[in-house]
């Protein structure tokens, strides 16, 4: 099984990396949109970043304009969105796919391993979460209607799990 810090992604400035820099930190992926009714978990988002980042914590957020169309910009009218309207500093990566063909291989990965209702793999809505401990495992996936703030507890519990 290919592990998550092995699966390329694309940064916002477009280069190919991997999430190797994130190993041994607690990750909350979340793919984004600016145009949403939920684009107010920005807010959320940023506060969880923050609060528990000194404890090796990070959201990692990839835009996504498959759902409504409602991620229309480019990455960098994204990012000056995110740090204009909700002071973001967590990582925005470049703009993905998360179903379909084109689907980004790692929410492919994710969609694997942390099926949603009844099994379905598909992601239905901007801001599907997905909690992932210290040594990469994917904990648990997140509706898009769960507020950030609903995660603390799951966030500190894997955050205590010793690596």
């Amino acid at each position: 099984m290919t592990s998550i810090y092995d699966i390329p992604v694309q940064t916002a400035a477009g280069a190919t990396k991997t999430l190797t820099e994130y190993r041994g930190q607690v990750l909350l992926i979340v793919n984004t949109a600016s145009k949403c009714g939920f684009t107010s978990q920005y807010a959320g988002l940023e506060s969880l970043f923050r609060k528990y980042a000194y404890q090796g914590f990070v959201v990692l957020g990839f835009p996504c304009n498959q759902f409504g169309e409602q991620e229309p910009g480019d990455i960098t009218e994204i990012k000056n969105f995110c740090s204009l309207t909700y002071d973001v500093t967590f990582p925005l990566f470049a703009k993905v796919d998360v179903n379909g063909s084109d689907a980004a291989p790692l929410y492919k990965h994710l969609k694997t391993s942390a099926p949603g209702l009844l099994g379905s793999e598909a992601i239905k809505w901007n801001f599907t979460k997905f909690l992932v401990d210290r040594e990469g495992t994917v904990i648990i996936r997140y509706s898009p209607a769960t507020k950030p703030a609903s995660l603390e507890s799951d966030i500190e519990a894997a955050l205590q799990k010793p690596i």
